[in-house]
C-alpha cells in the first residue's frame, strides 16, 4: 500500500463521509466483550446472512456507557439513530425484525441522546419515555397514557411510544424525549400529555416551559470519537476522525518551538496526576543536547475500578499515536514506546494493530509525509506492578531491570531511558494533542478553570447509579458528575463521601461534594485528581475500613527499596487492623498522624509519599468513625458488620476478573 502524502491528507479532510443508509455498530472494548459484546456481534451476523439484509456490520470502542454494556448502535433509512443497551444474543436478532425490518424502536433497550435539540422541524416519529423517580416504575403506565393520548388524537399510526433505559436526566420525574429532534421535556404532569401530543407532536411546537433546558455537562475532546470510530481501522480514522490531520498541520504549518507553544497556550496539564505543565515537559526534554531522544505513553494504568487509559487506547488508538508523533516532532525524538499492562490485551493488540498500520502508511518510519521526520514506536507490556507507573520504575522496566523508583534529580526529561532525555505522557495527555493542534491551544484553554484548563475524563464507579466514562470541563463540581451524569447513588441510598486518585489519593464528605474539580481544590481537600478514578460511597461503607483496603493495596505493591514505604506503610496498616477489630487504643490516632507525616517527608517515590493519603483524609473528616471503633471496641464493630456492605463494583469492573496486581490507581504523582 502506497504511504499517504500531505495531498492524501489534504483531499481525505474535503471529502464528506458517507456512511451506508442502514448499519448495526457494535461496541466492543474489554468490558463489552466480557457482557456479551462478541456474542450480539455473531448473532447481528448470523441474523443478516439467515434473512439475506445488506446492512453494514461495524466495530467500534466503547462510548463509555459502562452501565449498560453490551451497547449497540443502529442507523435505519428513515428511522432515528439510537444507542440500545443492555443487549444480548436474544435481542439482538429481535432487533433486527423490529428496528430493521419493522421500523420500530425496542422497549427498555434505548439510552437517550445527550445533544438535546430545541427545534420540531422534522415530524415526531417516535418518543422516549422514561419515570426518572427511583426505579422507573410508572415508565410503563406513561407509556401508556401517551398511547391512550396519540389514539384519541389519531396519530397512534404514525408515532411510537418507547420505554426508554436511560435518558440522561435523574429525579425530575416524567421525562420525555421527542425523536428525531431530541426535544426534551421533564417534570411531565399528567395534564401535560394531552398538550405534549397536541401542541408539538401534532403542532411541531416546543413547549419552553416543559423543555430541559440543562446542557450536558459533558464535553468531550478525549473520548469524541470513542464508540464511533472502528479501532482496528487506519482509513476509518482518516475518514471519520479527521485522523492525522494535526500530525500535517504539525509538520507543514509549525515550527518544533511553535507546537511547544500551541500546548502552552492550552495550558494542558499531565492528566495522569501530577499535572505538570505538558509544554515545560517537552521544553525542557527538547533543550537537552543528545544524539537520541524518547517519548513515552504510560498505559500503565492499575487503578481499582479506573479504566480511562484502556479505554481510549481500545476505543481510538490512532489518536494516541498521533499525539506521540506530535510530541516527537515537537521534541526532536526519534523513539517511542507504549508501556501498556499485559493485563490489558486488548488494548495492547489494538495499538500494535495502529503501529503497524501507520508503518504500512509512512506515517512511522523515515521521511514521514516527505517532511524528512523520522519516527518509530514500539510496545512494551507492564511488569504488573503499581509501582512501574512511577516515571523512572516504568523507564527501568523498559530497559529490562527491575521496576523500582531511582532518586530524582536528575529527571527523565534530563536523563531518562538508557541515559537519554525522555518525556513521558499519560494516554490522556497524549490524546489531548491532536484536537488542540487542530483546533488551536486557545480553544483548549476556553475550556476549564483559570488554573486547570480543558477537560478530564473520569471513570465513576462503586455505589453509584450508572457508572461509567464521564469526560467534563475542569471546573464541574464532584456532585454535577455523581448526580447529573451518573444519576446519584445507586438503590436509593443517601450519598457518604467520593474518593478520588484511588490509593494516592484522599476521601471528599458529602458536605464537600460542590468543589469544583481542579488540580489545585482537590489537593486543599486532602485530595488529588489523579489519573481520573472516582469511588462514590454511602452510608453503609465505613471508612476506617476504605483506608484500610487502599493501604493495604499499597503495602502490597510497595517495591521495599525504602524503609519509609516498606516498614511505615506495614505499620501504618497493622494499626488500622487492630482498630477495625474494635481493639485500637486513644494513642493509636497520634502514632498513625507521626507515621503518615514520615513517610510524606522521605519516601523516594510517589507511592510511598502518597500512601498516606487515604488514612489522613478520613482522619481529618471522620474521625467519629475512628473514635467508635476505638471507643466502643468488639460491640461496635459487630454492629456495623451487621449493616455494612462492601463498596459495589461498576458495571465494567464487575464482569472481568482482575490480573494479578490489578487492584489500585496508578502513582498519581508520577504518571505524567
Amino acid at each position: 500500500m502506497n504511504a499517504l502524502t500531505p495531498a492524501d491528507l489534504e483531499a481525505i479532510a474535503r471529502t464528506p463521509v458517507v456512511d451506508p443508509p442502514e448499519w448495526v455498530r457494535v461496541q466492543l472494548d474489554t468490558g463489552g466483550i466480557a457482557a456479551g459484546a462478541e456474542l450480539v456481534y455473531g448473532a447481528l451476523a448470523a441474523a443478516r446472512t439467515e434473512r439475506q439484509l445488506s446492512f453494514a456490520l461495524l466495530r467500534a470502542g466503547s462510548v463509555g456507557y459502562s452501565f449498560a454494556d453490551p451497547v449497540i448502535e443502529v442507523q435505519d433509512a428513515g428511522m432515528p439513530r439510537v444507542l440500545y443497551g443492555r443487549m444480548n444474543a436474544a435481542v439482538a436478532s429481535h432487533l433486527i425484525d423490529e428496528h430493521l425490518l419493522a421500523h420500530r424502536l425496542l422497549d427498555d433497550h434505548i439510552i437517550a441522546t445527550r445533544q438535546r435539540g430545541t427545534s420540531l422541524d422534522t415530524a415526531v416519529t417516535h418518543v422516549l419515555v422514561r419515570d426518572t423517580s427511583g426505579e422507573g416504575s410508572r415508565t410503563e403506565s406513561l407509556q401508556s397514557a401517551f398511547n391512550a393520548e396519540l389514539k384519541r388524537q389519531d396519530l397512534g399510526d404514525r408515532v411510537q411510544v418507547v420505554r426508554a433505559l436511560d435518558v440522561g436526566i435523574y429525579e425530575q420525574g416524567a421525562v420525555v424525549q421527542l425523536l428525531p429532534g431530541a426535544v426534551t421535556y421533564a417534570n411531565i404532569q399528567e395534564a401535560d400529555i394531552a398538550l405534549i401530543v397536541r401542541e408539538s407532536i401534532a403542532g411541531g411546537r416546543v413547549l419552553e416551559n416543559l423543555r430541559w433546558q440543562t446542557p450536558d455537562r459533558q464535553k468531550r475532546i478525549v473520548l469524541r470519537h470513542c464508540g464511533e470510530v472502528d479501532p482496528d481501522s487506519l482509513d476509518d480514522y482518516l475518514r471519520r476522525a479527521a485522523g492525522y490531520q494535526a500530525l500535517r498541520r504539525a509538520l507543514f504549518e509549525f515550527t518544533p518551538e511553535q507546537v511547544i507553544a500551541e500546548m502552552k497556550t492550552a495550558a494542558l496539564r499531565g492528566r495522569g496526576g501530577a499535572g505538570f505543565p505538558t509544554a515545560l515537559k517537552w521544553q525542557l526534554t527538547r533543550a537537552q543536547p543528545a544524539p537520541q531522544r524518547y517519548v513515552i505513553c504510560n498505559g500503565d494504568e492499575g487503578d481499582p475500578g479506573a479504566f480511562m487509559d484502556r479505554s481510549v487506547l481500545e476505543s481510538d488508538p490512532h489518536v494516541v499515536l498521533e499525539g506521540m508523533l506530535i510530541a516527537a516532532y515537537a521534541m526532536g525524538a526519534s523513539r517511542g514506546y507504549f508501556y501498556i499492562r499485559a493485563e490489558y490485551p486488548k488494548a495492547v493488540e489494538r495499538i500494535e494493530r495502529a503501529i503497524g498500520q501507520a508503518r504500512e502508511r509512512g506515517l512511522l518510519g523515515d521521511n514521514i509525509l516527505g517532511r524528512g521526520f523520522a519516527f518509530d514506536a514500539k510496545v512494551r507490556l507492564g511488569a504488573g506492578a503499581f509501582v512501574c507507573g512511577e516515571e523512572t520504575a516504568l523507564i527501568a522496566s523498559i530497559e529490562g531491570r527491575r521496576g523500582s523508583p531511582t532518586p530524582r534529580p536528575p529527571y527523565p526529561s534530563v536523563r531518562g531511558l538508557w541515559g537519554m532525555p525522555t518525556a513521558i505522557n499519560n494516554v490522556e495527555t497524549l490524546a489531548s494533542v491532536p484536537p488542540i493542534l487542530r483546533h488551536g491551544g486557545a480553544w483548549f484553554a476556553g475550556h476549564g478553570t483559570p488554573t486547570s484548563r480543558g477537560t478530564k475524563v473520569f471513570a465513576v464507579t462503586g455505589k453509584v447509579r450508572n457508572a461509567q466514562l464521564v469526560e467534563v470541563p475542569m471546573g464541574t463540581t464532584l456532585r454535577q458528575i455523581i448526580t447529573d451524569v451518573c444519576g446519584g447513588v445507586a438503590d436509593g441510598r443517601e450519598l457518604k463521601a467520593v474518593q478520588t486518585g484511588g490509593p494516592s489519593g484522599g476521601v471528599i464528605p458529602v458536605q464537600h461534594l460542590d468543589t469544583p474539580v481542579s488540580y489545585e481544590t482537590l489537593q486543599e481537600l486532602g485530595s488529588i485528581m489523579g489519573s481520573g478514578g472516582m469511588l462514590v460511597m454511602d452510608k453503609t461503607d465505613s471508612m476506617v475500613d476504605v483506608a484500610k483496603f487502599y493501604l493495604r493495596f499499597c503495602v502490597d505493591e510497595s517495591c521495599g527499596k525504602c524503609a519509609p514505604c516498606r516498614i511505615g506503610g506495614y505499620q501504618l496498616l497493622q494499626i488500622l487492623e487492630r482498630i477495625s477489630r474494635g481493639r485500637g487504643s486513644a494513642s493509636d490516632v497520634a502514632q498513625i498522624r507521626r507515621i503518615c507525616l514520615a513517610m510524606q517527608r522521605a519516601s523516594l517515590c510517589g507511592l510511598g509519599q502518597t500512601a498516606p493519603n487515604p488514612v489522613l483524609s478520613t482522619l481529618r473528616y471522620f474521625n467519629d468513625e475512628y473514635k467508635a471503633f476505638i471507643e466502643g471496641g468488639p460491640a461496635y464493630v459487630r454492629k456495623i458488620s451487621r449493616t455494612a456492605a462492601p463498596a459495589a463494583k461498576s458495571a465494567d469492573e464487575a464482569r472481568r476478573v482482575p490480573a494479578a496486581g490489578e487492584t489500585a490507581s496508578g502513582l498519581l504523582a508520577a504518571k505524567s
